[in-house]
């Protein structure tokens, strides 16, 4: 089988990160270390496909300013072709970055330029037959990107291309709704989402399992099974638990996670779908594709930062 091109299509930002301490001293100063870094939900994953050598484009939505102007050099020097636009009036997105000494993270993000992807910023050549669309669900989460998201996704299909969407955040997703959320994605191959992402778009309860496997796997197998009626392939992403994954077809499978020591969770899911995929699109099969992600997600966090 020849080697499948990628097409991701989402935000491209600058991260910057605050590794905290301890708890945020609200009103007063919390000493951190802060680092400005490549970020964005699609820019991380076009990164991390590059970085393995897969052949890469990203298209997305850029302010004419510097941090537009040095992401788009950072990303070309990794090997990602970049179908930029650039916005004449927002400047480049910005997302602050709070990570916990839990390495769990809060973002606070600008989207900036990211806003005004339109459908025409989508590069018709880009689009072709044999081809796999990814989609950052931050696209389609945010109003003034919405129609570009849904246009690539059309384009997608006419051109007989496989997709991917990544839901991307709990938060917008619960703003935006769950109906309204799947109606949009319905019909695609592969849907990713986290235990919490799921649990929503499935409507079922959130998931409290207190850190026991079992309970875990099962709360993600039925909401995934859910999931399975909207995309071809639902993958639950389910941190120190690995992932699970049920297709339409009634296979299902799950891995374990790597063991790791959690440095910052920033960007783990992203780089996951960049595990994942090549996999999965090369017909290695899902355990092999969770196995992917699952290692791709824990080198992510391992250390600060969500590119290679």
């Amino acid at each position: 089988m020849s080697e499948v091109e990628f097409v991701v299509v989402g935000q491209w930002m600058t991260d910057v990160v605050a590794a905290l301490p301890g708890p945020l001293r609200e009103g007063t100063d919390t000493a951190a270390h802060v680092a400005v870094m490549g970020g964005g939900a699609a820019a991380n994953t076009a990164a991390w496909l590059a970085h393995d050598g897969r052949p890469t484009t990203l298209v997305a939505r850029i302010g004419d300013d510097m941090l537009g102007r040095a992401g788009r050099a950072e990303l070309e020097a990794g090997g990602v072709h970049c179908a930029l636009a650039v916005d004449p009036l927002r400047p480049s997105g910005t997302c602050i970055v709070l990570v916990g000494p839990d390495g769990e993270r809060t973002m606070v993000p600008d989207a900036g330029a990211n806003e005004g992807l339109r459908p025409g910023d989508l590069p018709d050549d880009v689009f072709q037959r044999g081809r796999h669309l990814h989609l950052s669900g931050y696209t389609l989460l945010v109003d003034g990107s919405r129609m570009a998201g849904l246009a690539a996704l059309d384009h997608a299909r006419l051109r007989g291309m496989t997709t991917s969407v990544d839901v991307a955040s709990v938060g917008p997703l619960a703003d935006a709704g769950a109906a309204r959320f799947l109606s949009w994605v319905t019909g695609v191959d592969v849907l990713l989402a986290n235990e919490s992402e799921a649990a929503l778009l499935a409507g079922l309860p959130q998931p409290r399992h207190d850190g026991d496997l079992d309970s875990a796997r099962a709360a993600a197998d039925a909401a995934a099974a859910v999931l399975t009626a909207t995309a071809g392939t639902a993958v639950v992403k389910l941190g120190p638990h690995g992932s699970l994954a049920r297709s339409a077809d009634g296979s299902m499978a799950w891995a374990d996670a790597e063991a790791v020591d959690v440095v910052d969770t920033t960007g783990a899911g992203d780089a996951f779908a960049a595990g994942f995929l090549p996999a999965w699109a090369a017909g290695e099969g899902l355990a092999t594709a969770l196995e992917r992600g699952n290692r791709a997600g824990a080198h992510v966090v391992a250390r600060v930062g969500a590119r290679p």
